[in-house]
């Protein structure tokens, strides 16, 4: 068993009920409302300045060049898809522009980001590859529960969101970066516990992000 695997067993409790959360459900068979998916979105979105700046680390500290480009090529393509939804789904909602930019965070997104912050200090490749791991491999076994796109959502604000995380491209970045997790798996212990930590963690912020989404407005906060 590689130490990807071995992590995501360490967290099955929370890993599990993140990918089977009632907010996948919903978002899966179309009946999650536009105020959930507001919410969801809106605080969603404030993770792009450190995801981008997370990638941005995995292109400096990366140990060869064809990592290096693998994660540039992940950069490119955040930038413009992922931005493009966030944008268009944005429009379809009526969110504000304060809202887009700078709205109130709940506590899920603030520890979350501090999360992705604090491993972007550590300049340490294992612990950012560890969050990076968790919020994509995490995203797609949840978009995999979606099976067919025949039986997808009719509303492109949702089968954009299970599209964007479930198709052979990012599949296959998902598979290079848990395989990547494995490579640089640190030998020294404390170092591992560290890394072990960091994803532990981003499972749980995971699972709380999606609590989150559900809760009525104020209670998010």
């Amino acid at each position: 068993m590689g130490f990807a695997n071995e992590l995501k067993n360490q967290t099955a409790g929370d890993w599990d009920a993140a990918v089977n959360h009632p907010f996948v459900d919903q978002l899966l068979d179309g009946s999650l409302s536009d105020e959930n998916l507001r919410r969801y979105l809106v605080q969603d979105y404030q993770f792009c300045d450190a995801f981008t700046a997370l990638l941005g680390q995995a292109v400096a500290s990366a140990p060869s060049l064809p990592s290096r480009l693998v994660f540039a090529r992940v950069l490119g393509a955040f930038a413009s898809d992922e931005n493009t939804y966030f944008q268009d789904s944005f429009n379809e909602l009526d969110v504000p522009e304060a809202d887009r930019t700078a709205p109130a965070l709940g506590s899920a997104t603030r520890d979350f980001d501090n999360l992705m912050r604090s491993a972007l200090a550590t300049r340490s490749y294992p612990e950012v590859l560890a969050v990076l791991l968790v919020a994509e491999w995490l995203y797609g076994d949840w978009a995999a529960r979606a099976g067919d796109t025949s039986e997808w959502p009719a509303h492109a604000k949702h089968a954009e969101w299970i599209r964007l995380h479930n198709n052979p491209e990012y599949n296959a970045w998902v598979t290079w970066l848990r395989d990547e997790f494995d490579a640089v798996e640190p030998a020294d212990a404390a170092a591992r516990e560290r890394v072990a930590a960091t994803f532990a963690e981003a499972v749980r912020l995971e699972r709380a992000f999606f609590d989150a989404a559900l809760m009525p407005a104020d209670a998010a906060i």
